[in-house]
């Protein structure tokens, strides 16, 4: 029996394969009248072309002039969708949103077409690009059409009407689906509007006050009817001999799923914690918390498993009506839903610390946080289960209410109470020696949040907003999960960089972690916005939006454009440094080149290949650059007057590079700044000082301010020393102790030799240099420091006085100065000839 089971479905699976492709491969010949109802899209098709299940239709088109004809089913026109079989459904669409009866499924359902039809549209948009660019290129060739009066050679002028012709013809499907895609897109957007105002408006409906105790009989007597209704499915189905006959055939199966569901729900728990602790023994300190979080997911897996033979079970005995029925399949996620509250209860609120504690609690408020965090799931698992079962029965808007509220007031006190407990992490963390960071206020928001919807919810829903108080408390919950869940993912993330980095714990704050946790709330986003009632076509539109980018002149950028451009540029990029480096460290050494030409040529090759990588990006992207002119124009603006010192320096750096007059390793002078080139970028120039500090020198004051190198094309540079002798000193003397002092240094080159020259007859010196040719100017400081200690001990043993300045012979000597200085007479301000022949004068000075 099950071989003919399998054959049957097989043969049932070809015939559905085949048909279909046999339908669009062989066609039709009936012209059916317009669709009944929107859906309705096969061979509805104007003038008898033939079409294919989608509502496609093939345009038939003739061989151009002077071509060969195109072969079986090929067209030069795009397969562009039945616009007869659209204008039906949108009309349609259009009534349905102007009938206020219409019901939210229909809209649903009428939503889902057109958003099919949109997707055609857009692919219909894209339909022969390359041959219309080609045709426009070939218009373009020819020339522009020439001015009223100029004739046109008759050749010409006919092969352009011709392309304009082929032109017209293929751009005009194009038009008319992106006229649809726009109409199409509207009507979306208007269905999604009124989806939203009636989804506003029904939380807004003011129901029944459950507090009122005259409405407290008729949900009385609802629940009596339901649980009346339970009863009487299961004594039907006892009394139904055919049932209990199955149930007496199933009773070994059933009574093994219901032992297999015991076991795993009473035990499953327990070996998985008795796994943990065990494993923590075997395991390192650093990879603890990893493999703890990975054992106690099995406190989620095992008992579900039981969940599953129960509900197994439960099927297999046949007792089960419609009504228990309804019950049973909302089984699995109530299960799930209280698993999983309670394991992220032990998660965040752990009976043993284990590194790195997600909330900084004491023992007993994380004792309590697990109760309210189990206590939380098992309500939200019978609310569940109550609003399938009485959504599956006729019940009245004030047994609803009333039968709704006590789960909804719970619900409120439970996280109320979580809410104080989340506010308790951010008190303890105030009061600690570390300031709290971002994570910290963002939990301490959260928690003073969900105590004001703890109490807020519950008191509209008592005034008789049930509608509204349902919508916020209920996602607060599954919000305070999900926030639980990424807590203990940040967690987890923390965990596996501490454990890569054998223990370092300052790995959690590293900035791959941060990125890796920015990313997991960004992928909750959508989680939010679905707990929160937003519907999943309304998401999945706004990814649509997303993946359609946006439009820059004629140019649509999307993500999976921006994605290929990063990827080819990355690729150009790489390729670019692999050619730098063989050419740095392979090639160039090898060259008679100088190290600043083989720089220079590493750097050009870089920008070279920047640019290129960007230009082939972006052709591959296919974004097209002419289209982003006004754009770039607009932005010009701004560039010249906001960024004219960056595009200078920009373009002042692109002319070291190539006229180098400075490379690196030049000992240059700039400004006042002395050091030594270390690196030309293209903006600037950072210059290592003597005192092993970089200076940061625009490139633009390279170029047209004053610049001094020293070591330009040759290391070779002139040290002049300047000394004075006294007057009355041998001249000739002196000349040739200077020049035997220059010409005993090593680094003084003796062609041409040094040069000694008596400069002046100064104020208070005879004065001499010398003047000397170095072989390496770096080393000008160290040849002066040497020559100086020379002449310093040659003069002193040849008994040559370098003088004092005649001024600070006064200030050593003020009795020469003044001479009756020590008979208490101040002098005036007298010139100095007059100090030693007219000493009365100073007296006469002193008494006035």
């Amino acid at each position: 029996m099950a071989h003919r089971l399998r054959l049957v479905a097989l043969i049932c699976l070809i015939v559905l394969v085949w048909a279909p492709a046999s339908v669009v491969a062989q066609g039709t010949d009936e012209t059916p009248t317009a669709p009944a109802d929107a859906g309705a899209v096969e061979g509805a098709t104007p003038g008898g072309s033939v079409s294919g299940s989608d509502g496609r239709v093939s345009v038939p088109t003739t061989a151009l002039p002077g071509t060969a004809a195109p072969l079986s089913g090929e067209s030069l026109m795009p397969v562009v969708p039945d616009m007869t079989v659209w204008e039906f459904l949108a009309r349609r669409v259009e009534a349905a949103l102007a009938d206020p009866g219409t019901s939210n499924l229909a809209l649903e359902q009428l939503r889902a077409r057109v958003v099919d039809w949109r997707t055609r549209f857009l692919e219909a948009q894209t339909g022969n690009q390359t041959r219309i660019a080609t045709l426009r290129s070939q218009l373009a060739a020819l020339g522009a059409v020439p001015e009223e009066g100029v004739e046109e050679p008759a050749e010409i002028a006919a092969r352009r009407r011709e392309l304009a012709a082929q032109l017209q013809s293929l751009e005009a499907p194009v038009l008319a689906a992106e006229e649809a895609f726009r109409r199409a897109d509207g009507l979306i957007r208007e269905v999604d509007a009124t989806l939203r105002e009636r989804q506003a408006d029904a939380l807004m409906q003011l129901s029944p006050t459950p507090l009122n105790p005259a409405n407290w009989p008729v949900a009385f007597a609802a629940m009596r009817d339901a649980v009346a209704l339970l009863q009487t499915e299961l004594q039907g189905a006892w009394a139904n001999p055919i049932r209990r006959e199955e149930l007496s055939g199933n009773i070994p199966a059933i009574l093994a799923y219901m032992a297999f569901a015991g076991v795993l729900l009473l035990r499953g728990r327990n070996w998985m914690e008795r796994a943990q602790v065990a494993l923590q023994g075997r395991v390192s300190a650093q990879g603890r918390e990893v493999f703890a979080l990975a054992v106690s997911l099995g406190q989620i897996v095992l008992p579900f498993l039981g969940v599953l033979a129960l509900i197994a079970g439960l099927r297999a005995s046949g007792l089960v009506g419609l009504g228990g029925q309804v019950i049973v399949d909302g089984l699995p996620l109530a299960g799930l839903t209280i698993l999983t509250a309670r394991w992220l209860g032990l998660q965040v609120f752990p009976a043993r610390e284990l590194g790195a504690a997600v909330l900084r609690l004491s023992d007993e408020r994380r004792r309590e946080g697990r109760f309210h965090s189990g206590a939380l799931g098992i309500v939200l698992a019978v609310e569940g289960l109550r609003h399938s079962f009485l959504d599956s029965i006729e019940l009245t808007e004030t047994a609803d209410a009333v039968l709704s509220f006590p789960l909804l007031l719970v619900t409120g006190l439970l996280l109320f109470r979580l809410g104080q407990i989340v506010r308790l992490h951010m008190t303890v963390v105030s009061t600690g020696e570390d300031a709290p960071d971002f994570s910290d206020r963002m939990l301490g928001f959260v928690g003073r949040l969900v105590i004001l919807v703890g109490v807020g919810a519950p008191a509209l829903a008592g005034i008789g907003y049930m509608a509204a108080g349902a919508a916020l408390i209920y996602p607060t919950a599954y919000s305070l999960g999900v926030i639980g869940l990424l807590l203990i993912l940040v967690k987890l993330v923390g965990d596996l960089f501490v454990w890569l980095k054998a223990g370092d714990e300052t790995a959690r704050e590293s900035l791959i972690p941060i990125l890796v946790n920015f990313s997991l709330v960004v992928v909750s986003l959508p989680v939010f916005a679905l707990v929160w009632g937003m519907r999943t076509a309304e998401l999945g539109e706004i990814w649509v939006r997303f993946l359609e980018g946006v439009t820059l002149g004629e140019t649509r950028i999307s993500p999976v454009d921006f994605l290929m451009f990063i990827l080819v540029f990355v690729v150009g990029y790489t390729i670019t440094r692999l050619l730098q480096g063989a050419l740095r460290t392979s090639v160039l050494p090898k060259t008679k080149m100088d190290k600043g030409g083989q720089i220079a040529i590493v750097s050009g090759l870089g920008y070279a290949g920047v640019i290129l990588a960007a230009l082939i990006a972006f052709s591959t992207a296919g974004i097209d650059l002419s289209s982003l002119a006004i754009v770039a124009g607009a932005l010009s603006v701004g560039i010249g007057f906001g960024l004219q010192t960056v595009v200078s320096n920009f373009v002042s750096g692109i002319i070291l590079l190539f006229e180098r007059p400075v490379a690196e390793g030049d000992w240059i002078e700039v400004g006042g700044v002395m050091g030594t080139v270390r690196k030309i970028s293209v903006r600037s120039t950072i210059i290592q000082t003597f005192d092993r500090t970089d200076v940061i020198v625009p490139n633009a004051d390279l170029i047209s301010g004053q610049v001094t190198n020293w070591t330009r094309f040759n290391l070779t540079g002139r040290l002049i020393v300047k000394v004075g002798v006294a007057y009355g000193s041998d001249t000739r003397k002196v000349s040739r102790i200077l020049y035997e002092i220059a010409e005993a240094q090593p680094m003084v080159v003796l062609n041409p030799p040094p040069s000694v020259f008596f400069r002046a007859f100064g104020a208070d010196s005879l004065d001499f240099e010398i003047r000397m040719i170095l072989r390496d100017v770096n080393f000008i400081m160290k040849v002066e420091t040497d020559v100086n200690h020379m002449i310093a001990e040659r003069f002193v043993e040849e008994g040559i006085e370098i003088p004092f300045a005649q001024r600070d012979i006064w200030l050593r000597n003020p009795e020469a100065l003044f001479p009756l200085a020590g008979q208490g007479l101040t002098p005036g301000p007298v010139a100095r000839e007059d100090v030693v022949d007219d000493t009365p004068d100073l007296q006469k000075s002193d008494k006035t």
